[in-house]
């Protein structure tokens, strides 16, 4: 027969080591309950963005200044063309620079070739002296020297011809082979101004000419589409040339656009004529698999606050709806946004090292006990899930 204080010691140990392991459970789960939390708040931190804090204000401030947006010019039309070139029958006038020839029939005594115009104009005939022929044409300055030699001669016979025209001129400048002056024997047009000075030095396609600009005395300025003029061959843009006009050709990579966020080659991209969103974010590379296709941003720089519009690429790709695949000016900012789910991988991402050191397998903890206690607290469920524990 067993001693009555035999029987206690199992039931005292066993006491023990339950109340032992119950509160092994739940230290476990209340510090997998805080991780929990705390994973919690990381990730609700990392859906957030950046918010850098403003520095006070400081004499330091007044060395940042905004830049104002440049002016994009719209290019001509034929009608705009026209209106600033009206048709006109068209004659030479004399100006400085050009070389006459004045034969008279009969008297080689008169004639004269290489006569060179003054930059005042003049010019200097036999018997007659300095004669003013400025902004006059050839057969106003043949009246003009008849009408002169009339009082010496019968009826003398003047021809007057031009030898070189000088004052039917242009100032072809920047991408050009041979900047500089240009002279027209007759009309002068666009094409022929860029042909004069040499044409396009690099014809290759990222580096073809875009676009030129027609300085027409003080307060005119032309802008031409060489892209609709050379590619087209839209020959209604092939706009006259007037005496001392000024044709500008500026380089094609001074004009960029800035694709930024979920592509692949984020970066800045030359400004061809006619590039759209499309095309800007095809150029970079295309959208990575983290980008939101519906929310793709154009921001536009107005003036000191710019403006942004939203594009929806994935409207555009199903529905053909292109609607919003505006054109891009110079300077405009392409903004791919990350999807809502690139947040989340990516604080899960930075959350991996924390969570291998836990390296308890899920059947440990249904036998410990700690998975039912965390079910109870976070969810109110209790029991066994797939537990040989569960009797």
């Amino acid at each position: 027969m067993k001693h009555p204080e035999t029987s206690r010691t199992p039931y005292t140990m066993q006491y023990s080591s339950t109340t032992s392991h119950t509160a092994l459970s739940t230290r476990i789960v209340n510090t997998l309950a805080i991780f929990c939390a705390a994973v919690h708040l990381i990730l609700l931190a990392a859906c957030s963005s950046i918010s850098p804090r403003e520095t006070t204000k400081s004499s330091t401030q007044n060395s940042f200044k905004t830049e104002a947006p440049k002016t994009v010019q719209e290019f001509a039309t034929p009608e705009k063309i026209a209106a600033v070139t009206p048709y006109e029958h068209y004659t030479y006038r004399v100006g400085p620079g050009d070389v006459l020839s004045i034969q008279v029939w009969k008297r080689p005594e008169l004639s004269l070739d290489g006569i060179i115009v003054s930059p005042d104009g003049f010019i200097p005939v036999p018997r007659i002296g300095t004669l003013n022929v400025l902004n006059r044409t050839p057969e106003e300055v043949q009246r003009q020297v008849t009408a002169k030699l009339e009082y010496f001669y019968i009826k003398p016979e003047v021809t007057i011809r031009v030898l070189q025209f000088h004052n039917n001129k242009a100032f072809v400048l920047g991408r050009v082979s041979k900047p500089g002056v240009v002279n027209f024997p007759g009309k002068g047009s666009l094409l022929e101004a860029l042909a004069l000075a040499g044409g396009i030095p690099d014809q290759r396609e990222e580096n073809s000419l875009t676009k030129c600009a027609i300085i027409r005395g003080n307060d005119t300025i032309i802008w031409i589409d060489l892209q609709d003029l050379l590619r087209n061959g839209n020959m209604a843009l092939n706009a006259p040339v007037r005496n001392n006009d000024i044709i500008y050709i500026p380089e094609s990579s001074d004009e960029l656009v800035y694709v930024l966020g979920e592509v692949v080659k984020p970066g800045a991209i030359q400004l061809k004529s006619g590039m759209n969103v499309m095309k800007a974010v095809m150029l970079a590379g295309g959208m990575n698999k983290s980008a939101n296709p519906e929310k793709i941003f154009v921001i536009r720089q107005q003036n000191s606050k710019g403006e942004v519009i939203r594009v929806d690429l994935k409207n555009l790709l199903e529905q053909g709806n292109f609607s919003a695949n505006y054109v891009l000016q110079p300077e405009d900012i392409v903004f791919v946004s990350p999807s809502g789910m690139a947040k989340f991988n990516y604080a899960l991402e930075k959350l991996l090292p924390s969570l291998q050191m836990l390296n308890l397998g899920t059947t440990n903890l249904e036998t410990f006990g700690v998975m039912q206690e965390l079910r109870k607290k976070l969810w109110g469920q209790e029991g066994f899930v797939n537990s040989s524990n569960n009797e």
